[in-house]
């Protein structure tokens, strides 16, 4: 009986045994090897690539600009007084002759009056000196004539006379001033700006009002100093209103300031229009185009393909046998909005990855891909 149960145990234990070694080989299958490791096939991975093509490029420079008059006066009267009228207000049109205001008369017409009366007392002097004069030349020959008498009688009729022409032009002097006293428009044009009130008393030459011309407007620009070169060399400039989007118009470059603003460091350039749109006003805002064209070939790339290392920018080159990758350094000339444009480190012709370039190694193999369609995939290939 002993026997009997020490067999049935034994079979037991055998069986759970083979089992538990069974569970525990399946569950915990054999580490690979280095051998079958380099068996192993490389995970070749889409990539999003880009040819290069070395061309030409087009400098091009956006500046955000103002429509402003060619030709803005600031007047003012020649007299000083009282201002008893203003007859504009800003904003209004004006024509050639217009008045603009007045200063009180009452003094200037009082000048004038006292230069018209000083005008009839030299001109009742000049007529008598020059009778007293005639009358003493018909005495020559009688003993009643002495030529020293002659020559004085001569000179008080000359100084008579220029007194005549003095008192003339000091009635011509108070007839300005008195006209004066009305401030009227130069030309044509729009009031800008108005600096007096009435009952304010100003001085001569004191700034009234300001009066823009409409016949001639531009566009005034604030040119950054570094881009400044790019203005003498241009060889396209447009612009197009914010009031009339992408309708563009030609502009060229009419005046250049020739110092910097002391705070912002810009040059102000003014771009006269060449064709006048219907719809253009002062003060509109305008969006001013600057092209110019470089002999130098370079390589635009996306920004997404720039890869930054320590040492400076770098780009994923793609073996167009193998698909291996390659890490090369590259020369920026110029950075864009999404984009860079490469001056030396690339040939003509070389694939470049343009997408992912922080996930990638080198020597690692990868598919190009350059259709729009594989976009899909290159971003589930890098997801992984």
């Amino acid at each position: 009986m002993r026997k009997r149960l020490v067999a049935v145990l034994g079979s037991v234990l055998a069986v759970s045994l083979a089992g538990g070694l069974s569970f525990v080989l399946f569950a915990y299958p054999k580490p690979p090897t280095p051998a079958s490791i380099a068996a192993k096939p490389p995970v070749v991975r889409p990539a999003r690539v880009q040819e290069i093509t070395l061309r030409g490029q087009t400098e091009r420079l956006t500046l955000a600009g103002t429509v402003v008059p060619r030709y803005e006066t600031t007047v003012g009267f020649r007299v000083p007084g009282k201002i008893v009228e203003r007859l504009v207000e800003v904003g209004g049109r004006v024509t050639a002759g217009q008045p603009i205001a007045r200063l009180d008369p009452a003094d200037m017409r009082l000048a004038h009056d006292n230069a018209r009366a000083a005008l009839a007392a030299a001109e009742a002097e000049a007529v008598r000196a020059k009778a007293d004069l005639e009358r003493y030349v018909g005495l020559k020959g009688t003993s009643a004539f002495v030529p020293q008498m002659l020559d004085q009688r001569q000179s008080l009729a000359n100084a008579a006379q220029a007194r005549l022409e003095q008192a003339k032009t000091q009635l011509d002097t108070a007839a300005n001033n008195l006209g004066y006293t009305t401030l009227s428009a130069d030309s044509d044009g729009v009031v800008t700006a108005l600096m007096i009130e009435v009952g304010q008393v100003v001085s001569a030459g004191q700034q009234v009002a300001k009066i823009a011309r409409l016949n001639e407007l531009e566009i005034r620009v604030d040119v950054p100093e570094q881009r400044l070169a790019l203005l003498s060399g241009a060889s396209r400039v447009t612009y197009d209103l914010w009031a009339e989007p992408g309708i563009v118009r030609g502009a060229t470059l009419r005046e250049l300031a020739p110092m910097a603003d002391t705070i912002t460091r810009t040059y102000a350039a003014r771009f006269a229009i060449a064709e006048r749109p219907a719809l253009i006003a002062m003060g509109m805002t305008a969006t001013l185009t600057l092209e110019r064209g470089t002999q130098e070939r370079l390589a635009e790339v996306p920004m997404t393909a720039i890869f930054q290392r320590g040492t400076g920018p770098a780009v994923w080159i793609v073996d167009r046998q193998s698909g291996a990758l390659a890490l090369r350094p590259v020369t920026v000339a110029r950075w864009r909005d999404d984009s860079a444009l490469i001056s030396a480190g690339l040939g003509e012709g070389e694939l470049i990855v343009t997408q992912g370039v922080h996930k990638l190694e080198v020597g690692q193999r990868v598919k190009p891909q350059t259709s729009a369609t594989s976009d899909a995939a290159v971003a589930q290939s890098l997801g992984q």
